[in-house]
């Protein structure tokens, strides 16, 4: 192939709402199914993506069912990011007691790729994972590919939030230009520059034009405290009458960010599942009162201001629509995977490599 414009196929496992492959899309790669056990994710990945949603469960698949999406010429890649909940930071006490099934889908995902054996991989998983025996073991199941693996911060990429995500790409095609992610480098992106220009909202108010720019309601309580909650900030700066009783305990002084507005000129906060509630973390708005919207936070993930999550006439739950939003891949970061996958394929066809030819596994 001498093609300086390969084409990869990809399926995306555990695809989500579709924040990996619509980054992945942007730098060129053709996704043409992502799978997810979530039917929620069905609509938002379909509506955004010319590609097909697969409601299944990762262990149940076989390796003929992905290879039959990977074909039609061209390079292949299975890509994904495996849920590891035993990471999460809602889930840290007990976490040495957590039995083997929480590593299921790491371990699911590896035997795939031992399977399909497709030219490329890429896995996005948080940075902890890396220093764990699951991690060890998926290693084993790349026999055969140059493998590359760090944790990028996501700030320095052009998202605007501090994320940092562990990053695996292995190739059969060589090791070329593989730790190219490890060097680029796009201008930081701040709140303002995300949403700064998206209209005013009151909390527990929807906009007329984007039922996603929606916030949560507060209580009277709340409304005081954000209120008296400078950008930045802490719940130090309160009066005493309204901290929380957790505030006043001596483990609560280890969270001085519960409660806290975001700042206007510097990256958000971690988006998480519950990103939409005032006190669940650094989710208030830099000036209005009120907790970021859904819009604002699918923002912050670098998600289009149009992405579509919500089918017409479909009523908002912030509890689903912030676990998609907060466990979505930040679609920057798929970019730039996909751009560094799709500079180490040129590079590597200048060279006279060819796909390996999945499609022919088949017929």
């Amino acid at each position: 192939m001498t093609s300086t414009n390969p084409t990869i196929n990809a399926v995306d496992l555990f695809c989500g709402v579709g924040g990996l492959t619509h980054g992945l899309v942007r730098s060129g790669i053709n996704v043409t199914a992502g799978i997810d056990l979530d039917p929620s994710c069905r609509y938002p990945y379909e509506a955004n993506n010319d590609a097909k949603f697969i409601e299944r469960d990762v262990n149940e698949l076989t390796s003929d069912e992905i290879i039959a999406h990977l074909g039609g010429g061209g390079f292949s890649l299975l890509a994904g990011c495996a849920p590891c909940q035993p990471f999460s930071s809602y889930s840290q006490s007990g976490r040495s007691k957590k039995s083997g099934k929480d590593w299921q889908l790491v371990s699911s995902f590896g035997d795939l790729v031992a399977e399909v054996q497709p030219d490329l991989v890429t896995m996005e998983n948080v940075a902890q994972l890396a220093s764990h025996s699951v991690f060890k073991r998926f290693l084993k199941s790349l026999k055969g590919y140059h493998v590359h693996s760090s944790v990028v911060e996501c700030t320095k990429i052009g998202v605007p939030q501090s994320r940092k995500r562990l990053v695996l790409l292995a190739s059969k095609l060589g090791d070329f230009g593989l730790d190219r992610i490890d060097r680029m480098a796009s201008p930081a992106r701040t709140v303002r520059d995300e949403i700064g220009d998206l209209p005013k909202i009151r909390a527990g108010e929807q906009h007329s034009s984007d039922p996603l720019h929606t916030a949560c309601s507060l209580s009277e309580m709340n409304m005081r405290r954000i209120r008296a909650s400078k950008p930045g900030g802490t719940w130090r700066d309160w009066d005493p009458e309204l901290l929380a009783a957790c505030h006043r305990k001596a483990t609560g002084a280890t969270y001085p960010s519960v409660y806290g507005r975001m700042a206007w000129d510097v990256p958000a906060p971690t988006m998480t599942t519950q990103c939409f509630g005032y006190g669940n973390g650094r989710f208030g708005h830099p000036v209005q009162d009120r907790a970021i919207s859904l819009r604002e936070a699918a923002m912050i993930q670098t998600f289009p201001r149009s992405y579509k999550f919500l089918e017409e006439g479909e009523t908002v739950r912030f509890s689903r629509l912030g676990r998609l939003i907060g466990n979505a891949v930040p679609v920057r970061l798929g970019e730039v995977i996909g751009e560094t996958l799709q500079q180490h394929v040129e590079a590597v066809t200048r060279s006279g490599v060819s796909p390996s030819g999945l499609s022919g596994r088949l017929f």
